[in-house]
């Protein structure tokens, strides 16, 4: 193992153990190398690559924290990876999301508040009755994440999240040439919305999976 894989492992042991907390100010570089046995610049080496996937935060002139390790936080790195698709693997994508989302609108029609439900319908009517692209994509991008926020489940939202890059220019191109996109996908947004307030998960599953595969069948096929 590399001598800088063996100082994030040591790091990663004392966060997981507990030793360190989210919050915790981690020891003087100095001190933590010796107690650790590295030298300093692999423990520098280390603290720079855990930064960088958002496990330690280095505050100049004040130190190195570990982060909250909130799972948006830590799953930052992966729509950063994500980000470097390619489009011959945007199916992929969606056959994801038509795995995640689904069980996410089902989650949030048990999870999300009145408010958060009233929120949602705000939303849809947002929307003008003429939309550009831009206009029903930036919404359409609103209501899937409002729903996945509402699911309770901050790591599954923060994957669903993650995937709305890779697939939002396939949206804009669906809505450039699909005949009734908007239509369609006016009439499914609905149709989740009213299966969420009406507290009925399996229907607003049904209705998100109808929803994704649409989607998806109609890029397999302009693919």
């Amino acid at each position: 193992m590399a001598v800088t894989d063996a100082a994030i492992d040591r790091i990663k042991g004392m966060i997981i153990s507990g030793e360190l907390a989210p919050g915790d100010r981690l020891p003087k570089e100095a001190d933590l190398a010796e107690r650790l046995g590295l030298s300093r610049n692999s423990l520098r080496e280390a603290v720079r690559a855990l930064a960088l996937i958002n496990v330690l935060d280095v505050r100049q002139g004040d130190g190195t924290y570990v982060t909250s390790l909130e799972p948006h936080l830590l799953l930052d790195a992966m729509s950063f990876v994500v980000d470097f698709h390619r489009d011959d693997t945007v199916l992929q994508f969606f056959e994801v999301r038509r795995i995640l989302e689904p069980a996410a609108t089902a989650m949030a029609a048990t999870s999300m508040s009145e408010t958060d439900i009233e929120d949602l319908r705000k939303i849809l009517d947002s929307l003008p009755a003429e939309p550009s692209v831009e206009q029903l994509v930036a919404n359409d991008l609103e209501f899937h994440q409002r729903i996945a926020s509402g699911s309770g489940n901050a790591v599954l939202s923060s994957l669903i999240e993650s995937l709305s890059g890779p697939t939002t220019r396939a949206r804009v191109w669906r809505g450039l040439t699909q005949e009734g996109a908007l239509s369609k996908t006016r009439e499914q947004h609905v149709a989740i919305y009213e299966a969420i307030a009406a507290r009925q998960p399996e229907v607003a599953r049904s209705w998100a999976t109808v929803h994704v595969a649409g989607v998806e069948e109609w890029l397999r096929q302009a693919l």
